[in-house]
């Protein structure tokens, strides 16, 4: 079936991946982002022209908009023009401990912006919203691994709270107006094309120019290393599986990953939680560079675990992202290389 999807966030690491993707399987793709400088320009810009010579290539079609999320009216006409049946919404103000010293741009985007995308979802009869939630809603749990249907009233994050609150936002909309709705929690994902702000990035370019790199709460981190081929397979087969009701939900013993309303939430994430130690261990034998490590206190809204259960959403697609850290990283190196012109 040739959807027409609008795909917010398209110049984003996840977007970015996703739109390709969705490029191969000859899908109708309208991409949005506003292309801030929370990091670099230079690598949004490229992820869309990468966009556009994959559409151009295949003779799909692609079309392109830079607009803020709290431009409602601008959004309206776009949803409008394009009649979309199901929207990917990954545009989000990211980052933790950015969200500490500039909330305003996460009530912006993340709050005013999720409910333009959702409301004009109901005002469109979309088919199907797929949002992304984020792994630090778990907050300050430290039962393991986190399942979704765990308790999660515990935020240590502005970020991770603006995150929850669009997974209870959607729950009403989806109530109010049977909007079937799937967000994501996404855990720590890496690859090609990945966010400068996150580790991976952040590590490798450090080791390459043999600069320091900054090992908080001095290396006692684990992390669950997702990789993005994995991510991307995950939600492929997710739009084309739309929420519905669980016909089990039990209003007196409430589980907050499903409910009656045509609404559910899964964690996407490798399973396979591993130290932060050893995943600079992995990075420095790849780049064949020994990391200078500056051991620092952990930083405010932060965690030291992450690690996902994978049940539900094996139950409801029959996928397990199981791409090895090795062979992820070494993918990652190689584009890498060739991005920044070090081969």
């Amino acid at each position: 079936m040739r959807n027409k999807i609008i795909v917010t966030g398209a110049a984003g690491f996840i977007g970015f991946h996703v739109c390709k993707k969705l490029i191969e399987l000859d899908q109708d793709i309208l991409g949005i982002d506003n292309i801030n400088s929370y990091y670099e320009t230079g690598i949004k810009k490229a992820r869309i022209s990468e966009i556009a010579k994959k559409a151009k290539n295949s003779d799909k079609i692609w079309e392109f908009v830079k607009v803020d999320l709290e431009e409602k009216e601008t959004l309206k006409t776009i949803f409008k023009r394009f009649q979309p049946n199901i929207v990917v919404h990954l545009a989000a103000q990211a980052g933790v401990r950015f969200s500490i010293t500039n909330p305003d741009s996460y009530v912006k985007s993340n709050l005013v912006g999720f409910v333009n995308i959702i409301e004009l979802c109901r005002n469109f009869n979309v088919g199907h919203l797929i949002y992304a939630s984020s792994s630090s809603v778990y907050g300050g749990n430290s039962k393991t691994p986190f399942h979704e249907n765990d308790p999660v009233n515990h935020p240590v994050s502005l970020y991770a709270a603006t995150k929850r609150s669009n997974e209870l936002i959607a729950h009403v909309y989806s109530h109010l107006y049977r909007i079937p709705c799937t967000g994501l929690r996404f855990f720590t994902v890496y690859g090609p094309w990945g966010r400068p702000d996150m580790a991976p990035m952040k590590f490798a370019k450090a080791i390459f120019a043999r600069k320091p790199i900054h090992v908080f709460n001095r290396g006692e981190m684990i992390r669950d290393f997702t990789y993005i081929d994995d991510v991307v397979n995950c939600m492929i087969d997710l739009i084309n599986k739309p929420a519905t009701p669980d016909n089990n939900f039990n209003p007196e013993e409430p589980q907050p990953a499903i409910s009656w309303a045509p609404h559910r939430i899964f964690n996407i994430g490798n399973q396979d939680p591993i130290p932060l130690m050893q995943f600079i261990k992995i990075l420095e034998e790849e780049i064949g560079i020994s990391a200078i490590k500056s051991f620092e206190d952990m930083q405010d809204g932060d965690v030291e675990v992450t690690h996902s259960s994978g049940d539900l959403m094996q139950e409801w697609i029959n996928y397990k992202p199981d791409t090895p850290l090795k062979e992820g990283i070494h993918e990652f190196i190689n584009w890498y290389k060739e991005y920044n012109e070090l081969t």
